[in-house]
């Protein structure tokens, strides 16, 4: 075989159909699109789900559960893929993301106990289930839980004005100011 006989696979390609261009074509006239209507106009079509007017499946069926929007979204690594690991490594998420076992973006990691650890291995993650720590320590490696980060901005610091007004409600309670915020005490005359 050479360059100049290469060609497609038979059945592979096949011509356009062309339409509109005579009626021995059996595509003339109408171009297969029947007469009148909405569907022989050009720039239709029809929405996906449409029914003609009828309620739409997707309306019918009742709404149901929630979006819970305290989720969090783990990544699970299972000990099967830390066995390819040498003995000795020390298992960090970062890790994990540069072997490509997990995500680039940064998701809590969490450890699960499929497959067995023969090798004695430190890791470090967000969670574990209780059998993989078993599994873990079982081997002769160590666990150690990483601190997840909060979610969401930090507390706000007060402005000035704020800071003011929360330490007159504090005076008001009956809790004492700080030394710093205590006014100077008044001179006696004699």
């Amino acid at each position: 075989m050479k360059l100049h006989d290469l060609k497609p696979a038979r059945g592979s390609r096949s011509a356009v159909k062309r339409v509109g261009r005579g009626s021995g074509s059996g595509q003339g006239r109408t171009a297969g699109r029947g007469d009148k209507g909405q569907k022989s106009r050009s720039g239709y079509s029809r929405k996906r789900g449409f029914e003609g007017g009828q309620m739409p499946l997707h309306r019918r069926l009742p709404k149901r559960g929630f979006t819970n929007i305290f989720r969090r979204e783990w990544c699970a690594v299972n000990l099967s893929r830390l066995a390819e690991l040498p003995a000795g490594t020390e298992v960090t998420p970062e890790l994990l993301r540069s072997r490509g076992w997990v995500p680039s973006r940064a998701l809590p990691v969490k450890i699960l106990a499929v497959g067995d650890l023969g090798a004695a291995l430190t890791i470090k993650a967000h969670r574990f289930s209780k059998a993989a720590i078993t599994k873990i320590e079982a081997a002769g490696g160590k666990v150690e839980i990483l601190e997840l980060k909060r979610r969401g901005p930090g507390p706000k610091a007060l402005s000035p004005r704020a800071a003011l007004r929360a330490a007159k409600a504090a005076g008001r309670s009956g809790a004492t100011p700080a030394a710093s915020d205590a006014a100077p005490a008044e001179e006696t005359k004699a």
